[in-house]
């Protein structure tokens, strides 16, 4: 009987490591946010969960280049999005301007935490509604709005107004509705591009068009960050609307057979 050959141990395994670190960031980056955001700190709040944003952006994509993904990035990523996407969003908005419709009475400031809350939730059911779909929703679109489009159009929108010179305080009647808002957009059934398919198969090439508006969106937040992001983002959030109750109709009127 020959003597069996050692098995050798997988290489590079501290590898696995690495996107894992881009998850273990963006997690502080909202970590960060709801810290500065409690010391009144509420643009610098808003700026962290966009730097998480990028920071869950790039995980992914050197998981997949590196050929790390696992099921323990994949859960863990998820949880860093809650924490970065769902609760930090709904601390920030909180602290900023809900907490203080407690001014109006008990009622109000019920309602203050109750917003926050829907969004918080929202957040968690749809994430939680994305990992049971993986491997079979189509890779084109996202059903309801993404976490992180929904954070960054909050965050835009604390951001702007505190670069506009508007505190929590005055648009404390808007920002309940919001909330509630884009957290419903999050658990809808409205198709939302992905922007998966811009690419080729498995080739990170893009169409040459897509560079130059690449270049002219990078001049316009150079002027103006913050407006530019939340106009952006608000445009995004209409569009899943907009896209699915035109692509119903235009089926309706199909199956009719009217032009």
């Amino acid at each position: 009987m020959s003597e069996s050959m050692p098995v050798r141990p997988p290489r590079h395994r501290g590898i696995y490591l690495l996107p894992n670190l881009f998850t273990t960031a963006a997690m502080f980056a909202g970590f960060y946010a709801i810290v500065a955001s409690i010391d009144g700190r509420y643009t610098e709040a808003a700026v962290a969960v966009f730097f998480a944003a990028v920071l869950d952006g790039l995980d992914g994509r050197v998981a997949r280049m590196t050929g790390t993904q696992t099921e323990f990035g994949v859960q863990y990523d998820s949880l860093s999005d809650l924490v970065s996407f769902g609760l930090a969003p709904a601390l920030v908005m909180y602290t900023w301007s809900l907490s203080s419709l407690r001014d109006f009475g008990p009622l109000w400031g019920k309602l203050g935490w109750a917003a926050a809350f829907v969004y918080a939730a929202c957040a968690a059911l749809r994430l939680a509604r994305f990992n049971t779909q993986v491997g079979v929703a189509d890779k084109r679109y996202f059903q309801g709005l993404a976490s992180p489009a929904a954070a960054a159009v909050c965050m835009s929108f604390v951001w702007s107004a505190e670069k506009s010179g508007f505190s929590g305080d005055d648009l404390c009647f808007i920002t309940p509705v919001m909330a509630v808002l884009v957290g419903l957009l999050m658990v809808s059934r409205f198709r939302y591009f992905s922007f998966k398919s811009l690419s080729k198969g498995d080739s990170p090439r893009v169409p040459f068009g897509w560079m130059v508006g690449a270049v002219l969106l990078i001049a316009l937040l150079i002027l103006d960050t913050a407006r530019v992001l939340f106009v952006g983002f608000t445009l995004y959030l209409l569009s899943g609307p907009v896209w699915t109750i035109w692509g119903l109709a235009t089926r309706r009127r199909a199956r009719r057979g009217t032009p």
